[in-house]
């Protein structure tokens, strides 16, 4: 980066508009959703409108992340704004549901330009005294995105139109590509680089394979023991092992395998899948729990997990601040006993009597543990690799985040219906057909559902119950998780930001990795 010439203050409010306008998306849409099936139709479908949205993102942020490093970040940001700004306009005319998730497709894309680059300037920006602050700030901008989103998608719809929560992204997304434009100047000192098109192409089949499977999975026609869903993995693990081998071979790999070696990274990259797991069974059934044991409406509940994204909020500012005060590792245990402590409070002391203020503060605990994360994670990562792959690291911990994310929600998903389905059938009188229609209970919580099966009010009662019990059941598997990341945060060693004294006086921290000798890195490694 240009110093002299970039302003710090212009860049500062481009990258905090293009974040918050990517991160907002991933939440506004659900509040909505009912008012877009009514207009457009395609209800076997809806599902595909995140999905494709998150596929997309999935696959390209990994693209980006190495772009960046290798052609510069200014012009991949832009491009990642132009892509996101044009499917919002394209998603916000769109005629039918089919549009739709295409256009979805586009703004993913999109995204997946914005998030891993958005950290990577922030590195390169700011002295390391001050990274740790405003990766905070930037952490902080999910857990606000989690707060705003379901308000300003349900109050948009109610007062405008459910177009308008894409058409609000365009001013949004023009003072960002603005801000950037004026404000950024990279140094023109990049090493020629080729691009790696087999890794690209052999990584994006591969990854396509498995979302596509994780999505697909259990729905009508794609059993999980199906014939097409073990081959959509099959083929992905055989793309995925001859990808690893390409990268071991390439010039310039999408992914220096080298990385891997060094312990402080690899712990990051895996404490990021598992907290994406566990963040996308928070956000997942917390609500279904509150509206189905205190019977509320979808509507009721789009700000259930307000308390839990302060909380993120709270502690992703705290991550930052404190990550050239202790090493990564004490943060990180800290934030791993706290994350294990909230889903212990879920799994284990709630129930179905359990009152709507404690559980908002077992939420509090979940989001105090899960905000860390989002700042010190990049921190980290990024101070554990040479600066000719930061774009490339910062781009694997989204990658990871949301993996996980697809992951965990495939795996609760089935754990939670197979729970719920032993639950009904052990009720009194049960039906068996009915069990089987009803699959993980979500649609009891739809009044027109409830309606159409014409099910008696004492029998839809136990049978919510039952659906409460499984979600807490999901919350007791849940605790695994960070349990899991607590042992890689102790993996992490006495790596830390720490100040140095140089001939001038203080030059800012470096990443001083006591523990983490993994030696230089080799992207053939």
């Amino acid at each position: 980066m240009d110093a002299k010439r970039s302003s710090v203050r212009l860049v500062v409010a481009g990258l905090l508009l293009g974040l918050f306008m990517s991160a907002l998306d991933q939440t506004i849409v659900s509040t909505a959703m009912t008012k877009i099936i009514e207009r457009l139709g395609g209800l076997d479908k809806f599902t595909w409108v995140y999905s494709a949205y998150m596929i997309a993102m999935v696959v390209s942020t990994p693209i980006f992340g190495k772009l960046s490093d290798m052609f510069g970040r200014k012009r991949f940001f832009l491009l990642g704004i132009a892509l996101f700004m044009g499917g919002s306009i394209l998603c916000g005319i769109a005629q039918n549901m089919v549009q739709l998730i295409v256009y979805r497709a586009i703004q993913g894309i999109g995204g997946g330009a914005l998030m891993p680059i958005v950290f990577t300037i922030i590195f390169d920006l700011f002295p390391q005294e001050k990274r740790g602050k405003m990766m905070g700030l930037f952490g902080a901008v999910f857990g606000l995105s989690s707060v705003f989103g379901p308000i300003l998608g349900a109050t948009i719809t109610d007062n405008i139109s459910w177009r308008w929560i894409f058409y609000i992204n365009v001013p949004i997304g023009i003072l960002s590509f603005l801000f950037i434009l004026k404000g950024y100047h990279e140094s023109a000192n990049r090493r020629r680089m080729s691009i790696d098109w087999l890794g690209a192409i052999l990584l994006t089949a591969s990854i396509l394979l498995l979302m596509f499977a994780l999505e697909l999975g259990g729905t009508d026609g794609w059993a999980w023991d199906s014939w097409k869903i073990v081959s959509f993995f099959v083929l992905s693990g055989v793309l995925l092992v001859g990808f690893l081998v390409a990268e071991r071979f390439a010039k310039d790999p999408i992914i220096a395998l080298g990385l891997f070696r060094k312990r402080l990274f690899t712990s990051s990259m895996m404490i990021s899948f598992l907290y994406g797991g566990v963040m996308i069974a928070a956000a997942t059934y917390i609500p279904l729990f509150i509206q189905g044991v205190f019977h509320k409406t979808a509507t009721q509940t789009s700000t259930v997990l307000t308390p839990m994204m302060l909380g993120v909020v709270l502690s992703s500012q705290l991550g930052g601040r404190v990550a050239t005060k202790f090493p990564f590792r004490n943060s990180m245990v800290l934030s791993a006993l706290t994350l294990l402590a909230g889903c212990a409070l879920l799994g284990f002391a709630m129930d179905l009597h359990t009152s709507r203020l404690t559980i908002t503060l077992y939420m509090i605990v979940v989001g105090l543990g899960m905000g860390v994360s989002f700042s010190l994670l990049n921190i980290s990562t990024l101070s554990s690799v040479p600066p000719q792959y930061k774009g490339s690291a910062s781009s694997l911990i989204t990658f990871f985040r949301t993996i996980g994310s697809a992951l965990g929600v495939t795996v609760f998903g089935a754990i939670q219906k197979h729970e719920f389905q032993a639950g009904i059938h052990a009720l009194p009188g049960a039906d068996p057909s009915l069990a089987e229609k009803i699959k993980g209970g979500q649609a009891l919580l739809d009044p027109a559902v409830q309606a159409k099966m014409g099910i008696p009010a004492e029998a839809l009662n136990a049978m919510l119950a039952k659906l409460g019990d499984s979600i807490v059941f999901i919350f007791q598997w849940s605790a695994l998780l960070p349990l899991l990341a607590l042992v890689f945060a102790i993996l992490m060693g006495r790596a830390r930001l720490q100040a140095q004294q140089g001939p001038q006086g203080p030059q800012g921290p470096q990443a001083q990795p006591a523990a983490d000798a993994a030696g230089p890195v080799s992207p053939r490694s």
